[in-house]
This record gives structure tokens, C-alpha cells and sequence, in this order.
């Protein structure tokens, strides 16, 4: 009999939320006596080298690489003793992204995950994506990189995942649109006046989900849905008008997708990151969890409502940037990022990360943006005008 050749894996952004929860599921197979099925060949962080140490010595992996190069010393002193391989800087990271595994998780937020989100790709295997900025920023250089090398991509974010299980039957020309669900965040019922004085702490406590900062206030404006909305239409190929928007509180069903013949498929499952994960991991086989299992009839209801564009103008922003196309959802996603910060060190008002956004797509408007080199110069463009104009509201 041949031996069980273990799954290689790589994770990208391993101390981050997705990261952790990534981390946790493997260590979960090695503890449940299966070492056989995966073999984790790098870990990347960005600061925390105590977590990444910890983690590469839970996994037994074969590398850990931090991105911060001040970090190194550290992380080569937490790892003395043991056989795992050091390294640090940008360079590093990309090495890693590089190495030839089965399947990479790409979970480094931000501008700072497309270059090694890129590489990943372009070996050509299966990346589960949950840097929503490899779509959004640089959709169509990453998705001729996929095609080029012929990768598959995987979405990790609940709300798309649940649209690739919906689509398993692959009948996508059958597809008439499809929905993503939105919790509707800390301030889903109130009140303009409300939302103006909100503080970074209010905007933080998410009603359903445990994220990261950005991500939660993302949820608050529904900045997060908006971008959903672009990285859905890249991974789906579909154009705005095909892809609604629902504010579900309970969080249960995370995605349907209608098709022409009135079916309407939903995937539905507990508000747990690892479910979705699980799913890319074992990808196409499912693998065991602990997440908690839905009780429909301890739920009872469930409750659905359109999403009011006016209080939470982010996500009509985000509609607006995919209808223009070229790099305004680079702009859109830049100048968010920017605006985001600025209201967690409460420089500006929780409203004015909209209006910032705002201002910065309308002074930028839609250039092209071709190869990665030319949405990163965009990138550091929308930063420095979204920081101006926070600046400008802040004095």
C-alpha cells in the first residue's frame, strides 16, 4: 500500500484572526492523531514573533518567517534549539508565499498581502483567499495570474464561501443573481445622530462576529459588505446589478444564490470563521470541527431587511467604484483603510470614514491600473489624499 502523502501547506498572515483560527484547525488534526494529512511547510507573520514561534513550534513547521525585519532577532531567539528555518523582510515573505505547496491560506491584510498573495498564485495551486485587497485592489492582474497558471482560488470569507457551496452543482449559466448577508453591525438601528457620536469602542463591539479592528469597523459602516460586493463580482463573474445585499442579524444563512428556474440555494451554518476555513482546507473532501452546530428551532426566526444606503452610504460607495472599474476600488479600498485608522486614534468622526472615502474617489476618479506596480503607486496615492483630507477634518 502507498503511503498517505501528507497535504503541504503555507500560511500567510498566521497570527492575524483568520490566521489563528487557520493554525487552530491544524494543530486540532495533529492532536487528533492525523499528522499524516497535513505538513506545514511555512508560517508568516507580521510583528508578533512570540504567537509565530509559538505556532511554528505547535505545527512542526518547516519555516517561519516574520515581516518585520526588527522582529527577527526575537523570533530566531524564541526558535533557538529547534530544527524550523528563521527569516525576515518583505523578501522573505514573498520566498515563503513561493514555496511549492498544495494549498496556501492568504490571510495578510491590506496592500501588504497582494505582492505574496500574488506569488501564491502564481505557483499555480489552490490559495484560499481572505485578503479581500487581492480582488478588490488588484482584481484583474490576480485573476490573469490565476488564469496564467492555472490556480484555483478558494474564498475563505463566510458570505463567498457560501456561494461556492451553493454553486457545487455547477450550473453557474442557470444563475439569475446572487445575495451575500450582512449582520448589519453595532448600528444597525440607529440613528444618524447616534452613529456621529459613536465612539471606536462602541464601533468595535460587533454583535455576532469576533474580528480584527479594521474588519469590525468595516462591519459597522458595512464598508466590509461594499467590498464584498467587488471581490464577489471578480470571483463570480458577475456585474453589480446581479449581486444583492440583505442585513440578516442572526447571521446564519451567509449566502444564496437564485437561479432562473426560482430555486433559491442558501448555505447556512453557525457564525464560526473555522467552518468556512475548514471547508478551503479539506477542499473537496469536509473535515470535522468544533464549531457550534445550528439549532434552527432555538433560533425560531429568522429576519431579513434591505440595507439603508443612506445611514450607511460605505456600501453604495463600493457599488459605485465597481461600476466605474479601473482603480477605483483601489482608490475606494486605500482610502478606507486610511480613513478607518484616522477614526480608531478618534481623529475624525465615525461618519466622516464615508465621507473621506467620498471625497477621495471623487477627486481620483477611475485611472487605470494594469500590472500590481501600477495599483500600488495608486494605493500609496488614494493614502496620501485620504490623509490629507483626514488631517484637514481633524484640525
Amino acid at each position: 500500500m502507498s503511503p498517505i502523502l501528507a497535504r503541504s501547506v503555507t500560511v500567510l498572515g498566521s497570527t492575524g484572526s483568520v490566521g489563528t483560527q487557520t493554525v487552530e484547525l491544524l494543530a486540532g488534526e495533529l492532536l487528533a492523531g492525523e499528522p499524516h494529512r497535513f505538513r506545514v511547510r511555512a508560517l508568516v507573520a507580521g510583528r508578533n514573533a512570540a504567537l509565530l514561534a509559538e505556532q511554528a513550534i505547535a505545527l512542526n513547521a518547516e519555516r517561519a518567517v516574520i515581516s518585520d525585519p526588527t522582529r527577527y532577532q526575537e523570533l530566531r531567539q524564541a526558535l533557538a534549539g529547534t530544527d524550523v528555518i528563521v527569516a525576515a523582510g518583505p523578501d522573505a515573505v514573498i520566498e515563503a508565499a513561493a514555496l511549492p505547496v498544495d494549498w496556501t491560506m492568504a490571510a495578510i491584510t491590506g496592500a501588504a498581502g497582494l505582492a505574496p498573495t500574488l506569488a501564491a498564485i502564481r505557483g499555480g495551486r489552490v490559495v484560499a483567499l481572505a485578503n479581500k485587497e487581492a480582488l478588490v485592489c488588484a482584481g484583474e492582474v490576480m485573476l490573469r495570474a490565476v488564469k496564467a497558471a492555472g490556480a484555483t482560488l478558494l474564498p475563505v470569507d463566510s458570505e463567498h464561501n457560501a456561494i461556492f457551496q451553493s454553486l457545487a452543482d455547477g450550473n453557474h449559466g442557470a444563475v439569475e443573481k446572487i445575495v451575500l448577508t450582512a449582520s448589519g453591525g453595532p448600528f444597525r438601528t440607529a440613528s444618524m445622530e447616534d452613529m456621529a457620536k459613536a465612539t471606536p469602542e462602541a464601533a468595535l463591539k460587533h454583535p455576532i462576529w469576533s474580528m480584527g479592528a479594521k474588519i469590525s469597523i468595516d462591519s459597522a459602516t458595512l464598508m466590509n459588505k461594499g467590498l464584498e460586493v467587488i471581490e464577489a463580482a471578480r470571483l463570480f463573474e458577475l456585474t453589480e446589478d446581479r449581486i444583492g445585499v440583505l442585513v440578516h442579524p442572526q447571521s446564519v444563512i451567509h449566502g444564496l444564490v437564485y437561479y432562473h428556474d426560482g430555486s433559491v440555494l442558501a448555505q447556512l451554518g453557525a457564525p464560526d470563521m473555522r467552518i468556512p476555513i475548514s471547508h478551503t482546507l479539506a477542499w473537496p473532501a469536509r473535515m470535522a470541527t468544533a464549531s457550534p452546530r445550528l439549532d434552527l428551532a432555538a433560533l425560531a426566526r429568522l429576519d431579513f431587511a434591505a440595507p439603508d444606503m443612506q445611514r450607511f452610504p460605505a456600501l453604495a460607495l463600493a457599488r459605485d467604484a465597481l461600476r466605474a472599474g479601473g482603480g477605483a476600488p483601489t482608490i475606494l479600498s486605500a482610502a478606507n483603510e486610511v480613513a478607518v485608522e484616522a477614526f480608531l486614534q478618534r481623529k475624525i468622526g465615525f461618519l466622516d470614514i464615508a465621507s473621506t472615502v467620498s471625497r477621495v474617489l471623487h477627486v481620483m476618479g477611475a485611472p487605470h491600473a494594469d500590472t500590481l506596480d501600477d495599483v500600488i503607486a495608486l494605493d500609496a496615492a488614494a493614502r496620501r489624499t485620504a490623509a490629507q483630507f483626514a488631517a484637514a477634518r481633524a484640525a
